[in-house]
């Protein structure tokens, strides 16, 4: 496991990730979010999107996966984060997600990143997140 001095402002990691109409149906059963937009294909049509759409929430939980495998890694305590759904995200998309840390408080083991998930050259989601490094 690395230790808080291994991290440097400007680290960042990235995959890319894409989700199936059988990705979005399964998020909706464990979740419990049954919003037509996300699972009827009628229905989302005649929305502002035009299409389905993935759960903003489903999406955004891959920047946990780049946390716990990749930046910083294995061991490492999601604290806290915050996420603005600025695109919507269609079924089959390719998806950037990357994390960029923007500072390292080293005195409370906890970094500060910039997380940001790209879609059709634009920002899809942008947020932050603070992670723990015990």
């Amino acid at each position: 496991m690395l230790l808080i001095s291994d991290f440097d402002i400007g680290m960042s990691a990235e995959i890319i990730r894409s989700f199936s109409a059988n990705d979005v149906e399964i998020f909706s059963e464990l979740s419990g979010d049954v919003n037509p937009v996300h699972l009827d294909s009628d229905y989302a049509q005649n929305s502002i999107f035009g299409a389905r759409i993935v759960h903003g929430a489903l999406a955004s939980s891959i920047f946990s996966t780049i946390f716990a495998n990749t930046l910083p890694g294995p061991g490492c305590i999601y604290f806290k984060s915050e996420n603005k759904f600025l695109k919507p995200i269609y079924l089959n998309e390719s998806v950037t997600f990357k994390v960029i840390i923007t500072d390292v408080l080293r005195d409370k083991k906890r970094i500060i990143f910039k997380t940001v998930a790209i879609v059709r050259d634009q920002e899809s989601i942008l947020g932050t997140a603070e992670i723990f490094i015990p």
